[in-house]
Formats: structure tokens, C-alpha cells, sequence
């Protein structure tokens, strides 16, 4: 039996892996146990796509129709922890595996929304919504305020990254150029905003006096 994969599946494969490791060693990071680990790890995977696919009324959400998904972020967590050793420098290797899984899995949730039929603007949020909602459920459970709520730029690459997907579509170039080329425009902002420590302007609100 031969399997055919189209450049989305791969990239799909590809985004779950990456964020299966981010969640991974972000538990482990806490010391949490291998159940512990596997939890958080699954929610980084599949949160956002979960959340995504609710809001579409695409049900049962896609890991539950394909328990090849449950295998394979089962596989990559224990690969995670059998090699924890080997990824030296965990909150470097969290950052650069969450990155690429934000990367693609932005682009996966924008091609969702057009294959769907929704309106552009809203196929840019639900790849805004698919590449950040698990890490959002990711630092929830670990008890950290979620990146996409602190000043470091998060989803705003991914929108960014997603009007660059839709135009690249509208105009008609090739699909695996555009799924490639938007993927990496992502992961090197993203790369760069946090190198260069470019953030958005935060406000604070001053407590009145009380008397």
C-alpha cells in the first residue's frame, strides 16, 4: 500500500513534530513526569489545530479522526526524552523547535480557512489562531504568562506570514513555493525580532489615589 503525501501532510507531519518537542522540553524543563510530559507535549501539537477546527465546526477535530497523530507525537515525545541530553540548552531548543512549529502550522491553518471557503481575513486568523494556541495552552499549564500576551512579537509574525500566504495564492504561484516560502518568512522574523529584542509597545495604567 503506497501512501501519497502532498506538501501540506508533510508539512503538517513536520509542524506537529516541532511542537511536540517545544512542549516536551518545556516540561521536562519543570520537572514534570513522563504522564506530565506527554500532556503537554500532545496540547502544543494539536491545541491550536484543536481550537481551529471547533471554531469551523470541522468535528471530530482531525487528531481524533487520524489516531496516526496520537502515534506520532507518542513517538517524538519519547525521542524528546531518550535525546533531552543531546539538545543542550533547553530554553534555546524550545525556542527554535516552537518557531518552526509557528512557522508551519500558521500556514496549515490559513490553508485550512480557504479550503473551507472563509473569507481571506479570516483564513489569516485561524492560521494566527493554529500557530499560537498551543503554546498559549503550553505556558498555561506551566505556569507562565502565554508569549502571544507579552511584548516580544509572536502573532504578529503570524500575520504577517499569513497575508504574504493569501497573496502569494491570490496571484497564483506555485503552492509549494508559496507553502515554503511564506513558512520561512516566519520562522526568519521571528528569529529576528527576538535577536534584535524588537517588541511592541506595552501600557501601563497608573492606580488612582485612594483616599
Amino acid at each position: 500500500m503506497v501512501i501519497e503525501l502532498t506538501v501540506f501532510d508533510i508539512l503538517d507531519i513536520l509542524g506537529t513534530m516541532a511542537f511536540t518537542i517545544s512542549g516536551a522540553l518545556s516540561a521536562m524543563n519543570r520537572r514534570l513526569d513522563l504522564f506530565g510530559i506527554f500532556i503537554i507535549a500532545f496540547v502544543t501539537s494539536v491545541g491550536g489545530g484543536t481550537v481551529r477546527d471547533v471554531l469551523i465546526g470541522q468535528t471530530p477535530v482531525v487528531w481524533m479522526q487520524n489516531t496516526t497523530t496520537i502515534y506520532l507525537i507518542s513517538l517524538v515525545t519519547l525521542f524528546a526524552i531518550v535525546f533531552r541530553n543531546k539538545l543542550d540548552y533547553l530554553k534555546k531548543s524550545v525556542f527554535l523547535f516552537d518557531t518552526i512549529g509557528l512557522g508551519i502550522f500558521t500556514i496549515t491553518g490559513v490553508e485550512t480557512g480557504i479550503r473551507a471557503g472563509l473569507d481571506p481575513i479570516v483564513s489569516v486568523a485561524l492560521g494566527t489562531i493554529t500557530g499560537c494556541f498551543g503554546g498559549v495552552i503550553r505556558d498555561i499549564l506551566c505556569n507562565e504568562i502565554p508569549v502571544i500576551f507579552r511584548k516580544e512579537i509572536y502573532a504578529t509574525v503570524t500575520i504577517v506570514g499569513g497575508i504574504c500566504f493569501m497573496f502569494m495564492y491570490s496571484i497564483g504561484l506555485d503552492m509549494t513555493l508559496t507553502y515554503i516560502a511564506t513558512t520561512l518568512l516566519i520562522i526568519v522574523i521571528r528569529l529576528l525580532v527576538v535577536t534584535y529584542q524588537i517588541t511592541l509597545p506595552s501600557f501601563t495604567v497608573k492606580n488612582p489615589n485612594i483616599d
